[in-house]
């Protein structure tokens, strides 16, 4: 946490590796790599506090709990943004937990969901990760998602002991509440609170000498003191990258038919071909570059497992700039994104973006454009050719 002065919290984030990460704040290429949004934060900083955790797992949960109780000015998210997860528990006899996008849960006056929600906890900026994290927390408390109470057939997650038999009859609705209570609480951050909570349940049933309810809740407080997460530290690592990598991105269509999108790759001044990208648009017919381009954008994102880039480079000018720049602010993502401005025959005439590293990266910036503008164009005459 970033301090101000009174100690006001000007910025929250979470690290695996936390004297790299505060290091990063204050190296010489900070504006080229943050932005200038980061700077002013660094700059009004009088401290920094921290707060360990047992796990990347616990990490997610209370970076979110604590951007929601203090608010910093520099966790900024766009006031209508329905790009980011929540994680619900629905209001019903044998609730269900489910991830939600914003859009779908808070999209207008009468959100069209087919359940009530009782629970939520969010948001949270990184869906793939957030799924990972919900995998982890199923294996501690399975939990109901999809199957239906007491239908006397076991469902798949039963079968794989991620689902506790709501859906066989095997638990009951008195016992699935203390399982969906322990989630609601390790969801808010007190884990310290679910183990004390479970280590009591152990200890009445041991006197009632029912021991194998209680090796059960012992094997569940093992878990949650010693939460395996391996996976989620290596897509935290994976977002970023020490090689100077820049991701471009262009947009192919023929009067809005076979609309396709592109990423390349250029590190270290080399393409990288085993990185390119194709994404056929899904979400409309027409032609809309910019709403195109944000598609990609946010499938792109959608894999945590890719190295990030440090410069993202877009095939047009300000309308295109803009909206990589809101899908990456959405993401909490702080790359700086240039554009290349084209002329009347589709040939280089500027960039924009900031001026250092157009001047220090231009040429790497042109062969990637140049990269993705050839290879959309393939890609979109390849589906053209499959037509019968």
């Amino acid at each position: 946490m970033f301090l101000g002065s009174r100690k006001k919290v000007l910025y929250i984030g979470k690290a695996t590796y936390l004297r790299s990460r505060i290091r990063s704040y204050f190296g010489k290429d900070v504006l080229k790599t943050r932005g200038e949004h980061i700077v002013s934060m660094v700059e009004q900083a009088k401290g920094v506090d921290f707060i360990e955790t047992d796990s990347v797992l616990e990490a997610i949960i209370l970076e979110v709990n604590l951007i929601k109780k203090h608010n910093p000015k520099y966790n900024t998210k766009e006031k209508d943004d329905k790009s980011f997860n929540y994680i619900v528990i629905t209001k019903e006899d044998f609730p269900r937990v489910l991830l939600i996008r914003e859009k779908e849960l808070l999209g207008g006056p009468t959100p069209k969901l087919k359940y009530d929600v009782r629970y939520m906890f969010g948001p949270f900026p990184q869906g793939a990760i957030l799924k990972d994290a919900l995998k982890i927390i199923r294996k501690i408390f399975p939990f109901r998602d999809k199957c239906t109470p007491e239908s006397g057939k076991p469902c798949f997650n039963k079968q794989i002991r991620l689902c506790p038999g709501v859906c066989s009859g095997e638990i009951s609705k008195k016992e699935y509440a203390k399982v969906v209570q322990n989630i609601r609480l390790f969801l808010g951050g007190k884990k310290m609170q679910v183990i004390k909570k479970l280590e009591r349940e152990m200890s009445a049933m041991a006197r009632k000498l029912e021991f194998e309810k209680a090796g059960e809740i012992k094997k569940t407080i093992f878990a949650l003191k010693h939460i395996q997460d391996i996976a989620l530290i290596k897509l935290t690592r994976r977002r970023t990258s020490s090689k100077f990598r820049i991701e471009a991105y262009d947009v192919a269509h023929i009067s809005g038919k076979f609309v396709v999108g592109v990423m390349t790759v250029v590190e270290n001044g080399e393409v990288k071909k085993s990185d390119y990208r194709k994404f056929k648009i899904k979400s409309f017919e027409g032609a809309d570059d910019t709403r195109a381009l944000k598609e990609v954008l946010e499938r792109r994102l959608a894999h945590p497992e890719w190295q990030l880039p440090r410069l993202f480079v877009v095939d047009g000018g300000k309308a295109q700039k803009n909206t990589v720049e809101k899908v990456l602010k959405e993401s909490g993502i702080m790359i700086p994104v240039v554009g290349v401005v084209k002329d009347e025959r589709h040939k280089p005439k500027n960039i924009i973006g900031q001026k250092s590293l157009v001047e220090k990266y231009e040429k790497e910036i042109l062969l990637a454009n140049s990269e993705a503008h050839r290879f959309a164009i393939a890609y979109h005459r390849l589906l053209r050719r499959k037509l019968p």
